[in-house]
């Protein structure tokens, strides 16, 4: 199972941050740890106590993008908005962040992928689990409220998921990924048009005023 969770070290973070670069220049099947180790200023030996491979390194990379987006799922979650607002912006972010995140090197990212196909579709449905975990609270909330109608709130937030997942970089070519704001835009559309399926058709409801003491 993946590492989500692991605590990073800043060696750690560096070994990351150089074969992602590497990534853009190289790409993945020239890339060694060698290559990993100059870029990164450690010693290949150095490598082994964070990494048991390259393929584990660059699975990591994977990881990491998948943590920090998670991370901000949760910040968005935790907003002081509707929520249907907030999946809207938690759909369209899912998105936007892995194109800004594998942007310098999503030329060499099919490559990777389908050398680490196996290891990495076993991550892959771990990571969609956990963000639908964190989507699903947010259904709860817009049931409960009124605003949405949905009796597996899980159910629901893995089907954003499974429909989002056709705009992840790993899905389009080079020439459908396109500019940044032609994904954001396409995107939010999708995002309207599945929390329409979603909607009660109803406003958000009002916060109740506290009666005067």
């Amino acid at each position: 199972m993946p590492r989500l969770a692991e605590p990073p070290t800043s060696t750690r973070d560096s070994l990351l941050d150089a074969a992602d670069r590497l990534l853009g220049r190289t790409g993945y099947r020239k890339t060694t740890l060698d290559d990993v180790a100059r870029e990164s200023g450690v010693g290949r030996r150095t490598i082994y106590l964070h990494f048991e491979s390259k393929e584990e390194l660059f699975l990591s990379s994977i990881d990491r993008v998948v943590e920090r987006l998670i991370a901000e799922l949760a910040r968005i979650a935790a907003r002081a908005a509707p929520p249907g607002e907030r999946l809207r912006s938690m759909l369209v972010a899912r998105v936007l962040f892995r194109f800004d995140c594998v942007r310098g090197y999503y030329q060499s990212l099919d490559e990777m992928l389908a050398s680490l196909r196996g290891a990495y579709l076993e991550r892959r449905e771990t990571y969609f689990e956990k963000e639908a975990e964190v989507l699903a609270r947010v259904v709860a909330q817009g049931v409960q409220a009124g605003d949405l109608e949905s009796n597996d709130p899980l159910a629901s937030a893995q089907t954003l998921v499974l429909a989002t997942n056709s705009l992840l970089p790993y899905s389009l070519s080079a020439r459908e990924l396109g500019s940044r704001r032609t994904v954001e835009e396409e995107a939010a559309r999708l995002a309207d048009l599945l929390l329409a399926g979603l909607s009660t058709g109803r406003r958000p409801r009002a916060k109740r005023a506290r009666p005067a003491p």
